[in-house]
Formats: C-alpha cells, sequence, structure tokens
C-alpha cells in the first residue's frame, strides 16, 4: 500500500532561524516558506536528494503546531508522510483493518497541492502518519 516516504516533518518555534540551519550551515536547497492557512502552518521543504524534511511553524494561535510546541518547546519530528497510489482505496482498506483516519476522514490538499489524510498516533506505533496520493 505505501510507497516511498515523501517526507520527514519538523514542528519549529522559529522557522527563519530553522531555514538558516539546514541552508547556511548544511547547505541545502530550501524552498520559500508558504502560508497553509487551512492547516494552521507555515512550511519550508528541505529538498534532499531521496526525500523531503518539511519545516512547520504555527500559524496562529489555534495552530496544531502551536499545541505541539506548547509540549515540546524546543520543537521535533512531528509526522512522516508517505505516498499512495490511491488515497481513498489506502484510506478504506486502513479503516476496515481497524485504523483511525484523523479529523472527519475525508482527504484534504497539502502543501504539496494533492489530497492527503493523517492516521492517528495511537495506531501507528506512536507516530503520526500523513498518507499523500502520488
Amino acid at each position: 500500500m505505501i510507497g516511498r516516504l515523501n517526507h520527514v516533518a519538523i514542528a519549529v518555534p522559529d522557522l527563519e532561524a530553522a531555514t538558516a540551519v539546514y541552508r547556511d550551515t548544511l547547505g541545502a536547497r530550501v524552498t520559500p516558506a508558504t502560508e497553509q492557512p487551512e492547516h494552521g502552518v507555515t512550511v519550508v521543504f528541505i529538498e534532499l536528494p531521496n526525500t523531503k524534511i518539511e519545516l512547520l511553524e504555527p500559524l496562529g494561535e489555534k495552530s496544531p503546531i502551536q499545541a505541539f510546541l506548547d509540549r515540546s518547546p524546543a520543537g521535533g519530528i512531528h509526522h512522516v508522510c508517505y505516498e499512495v497510489d490511491d488515497i481513498l482505496a489506502a484510506r478504506d482498506q486502513l479503516k476496515a483493518q481497524g485504523a483511525r483516519v484523523l479529523g472527519d476522514g475525508e482527504p484534504k490538499i497539502g502543501a504539496h497541492g494533492k489530497p492527503v489524510l493523517f492516521l492517528h498516533p495511537k495506531d501507528m506505533l506512536g507516530t503520526l502518519v500523513e498518507l499523500e496520493q502520488a
């Protein structure tokens, strides 16, 4: 069902400082910051040869990333994202096996402009998992 690792997302309290670490210290290629108001975040992607790192900064007080940073003020890994060929088929198969899909269970458009779903961490070995249609 799952395909390649699309990205690992890291919640950060200061997007500009985090971007500088990857760009200036590690020499990585970094995309411009993009606000995603529907998800309550501002994102930057670090482009690596085999995957991406997504840096997430809260966009507003009600951001789920702010809640994460309230528990882990220095930031940290927030989720991993895997590609799937058919997000609706993947959702239906996972739900039939007892996995919980967060939200209303319907895909939303993610930062790459593709449908995404999130799976409950308690069903995924303590890790928030995002599925993105390839």
